[in-house]
């Protein structure tokens, strides 16, 4: 498999796929299909260019070409990770055998339905994004909402590559599914809750970026170490397109704090709302709402499912080759934090295996702080007492072991009375969404910004803050 990518063909990829006439014409059949959607459900502002990078290899170097593009003639495309033919499978009852070429018989349900969840989200925070570039607080903002929703519509590509090659009938119809299914619609929604709620506001927009997208990191993390080789690649692939997006939201969450910081030293007051800043309370009820909302996408703490994918080499845990253990865990065990009815916590020692999707959740939370650590630092930097923090994991939870619990950002147990009586502290309220709306109106003009944000420390690609980033009419 080619390293570079092959831009002639209708389709871009590095798969060799007009070696498999067949299949050629599946996609080829499928692309109008997927350009018609994004027509309909991709950005509503019209742009005739815009400053995207574009994939032209695999390797690690050198794998990124920038120019002005128009959005809708982006060359969307199949692209996976070099093979490596001496690659094994490194978990499971498999653990040392070859990795698979071919989807096995006996997993192919499974794999199958891991391939379409994971390809699901993919069009889906395109969907919710629609109509963000209305309101950009600037030109470089507008370049990154477009960068994110482009790779978003080209790991779609990615799963529905693998449903089309390696699926059969059924495979080509779930990659019609995905595009049958919307964000939100109260008749064929899409599988996962976070990607039905509404990203109305640039706040929201860094927020899932931060949030949502480094849970699509850890999920893709596990299927990278998939004994599935195509999948592996393909998700290999797919995480270095993925930091870009994590970037935009930890780095657009920076320079809301630094504004709102500004602000306050500015005016001596923690109440920015009448100088047009967002105040810290209101960051961090956003920061609140999106961390547990995505903390959902890891499932329940306890799922036999997720043992079964792991026993089978079909999913490993994060960095998996890492791991000082036999890659097994038959005989390992975890601990999970359960409430209870009285108002108190236990630990509850569970199987390692039946344990995955909290050892996930594990790894990601920690990573989460490193943002609030960064966002706490700028605090410091203008002297402000203020501290964000991440919830207790049970808090606002509608999965999992906490979600018949009312449970406080500080994980105290309460009833639903007193949790009523202090939702509007903790999560935005539609006071707090209204205004942060107010906020956002469009700044087009060439290295401007909105009153709300402060400017990026540096362009993207070496371009400075103030350069062109986008064309229109």
């Amino acid at each position: 498999m080619p390293e570079s990518i092959d831009y002639d063909a209708k389709i871009p990829n590095n798969v060799d796929l007009s070696s498999d006439r067949r299949l050629q014409r599946a996609l080829e059949g499928w692309q109008p299909k997927f350009m018609n959607w994004w027509g309909e459900m991709g950005p509503t502002l019209r742009t005739q260019g815009v400053y995207l990078r574009t994939a032209v290899a695999v390797g690690r170097a050198g794998w990124a070409h920038f120019d002005h593009v128009n959005v809708p003639d982006y060359r969307w495309g199949i692209f996976l990770a070099e093979r490596d033919p001496g690659r094994t499978i490194a978990f499971g009852e498999h653990k040392g055998e070859p990795a698979w070429q071919q989807v096995p018989g006996e997993y192919r349900a499974d794999l199958q339905r891991l391939i379409v969840i994971q390809g699901d989200t993919e069009p889906a925070s395109v969907e919710q994004q629609k109509l963000l570039g209305l309101t950009a607080p600037s030109l470089y903002d507008l370049r990154n909402l477009f960068q994110v929703n482009v790779e978003e519509g080209r790991h779609l590509w990615a799963m529905v590559y693998l449903l089309h090659a390696y699926f059969g009938r059924e495979g080509r119809e779930e990659a019609e599914g995905l595009l049958f299914r919307n964000s939100g619609s109260p008749d064929t929604p899409r599988i996962l809750g976070a990607f039905n709620e509404e990203t109305a506001d640039w706040l929201a927009f860094y927020m899932f970026t931060y949030f949502t997208d480094r849970d699509g990191k850890y999920q893709l993390g596990t299927l990278k170490e998939s004994a599935f080789d195509p999948l592996s690649r393909t998700c290999e692939f797919m995480l270095k397109e993925e930091a870009h997006h994590m970037f935009v939201g930890t780095t657009g969450v920076d320079r809301v704090v630094r504004r709102s910081a500004e602000l306050m030293r500015e005016h001596d007051t923690a109440d920015i709302a009448a100088h047009h800043g967002i105040p810290l309370d209101i960051i961090q009820k956003y920061l609140n709402f999106h961390y547990t909302v995505s903390l959902d996408l890891f499932g329940s703490e306890t799922s036999t499912n997720a043992a079964n994918y792991y026993t089978a080499g079909l999913k490993g845990r994060w960095q998996e080759t890492r791991r000082k253990d036999d890659h097994l865990l038959t005989e390992d065990s975890a601990f999970l934090d359960r409430p209870g009815e009285d108002g108190t916590w236990t630990q509850e020692e569970v199987q390692a295996l039946l344990a995955l999707n909290l050892d996930l959740r594990t790894e990601y939370i920690a990573d989460c702080e490193t943002g609030v650590k960064r966002w706490n630092r700028i605090l410091d930097e203008h002297e402000i007492s203020y501290r964000f923090s991440l919830p207790h994991p049970g808090f606002n939870r509608k999965v999992g072991a906490y979600a018949d619990f009312h449970i406080t950002p500080e994980g105290s147990i309460v009833d639903e009375a007193t949790w009523e009586a202090n939702r509007g502290r903790w999560l935005p309220t539609a006071e707090d969404l209204a205004f942060v709306r107010s906020l956002m109106h469009p700044v087009y003009e060439r290295g401007k910004i909105a009153s709300w944000i402060a400017p990026p420390s540096n362009g993207i690609n070496g371009k400075p803050f103030d350069f062109e980033y986008v064309y229109f009419d």
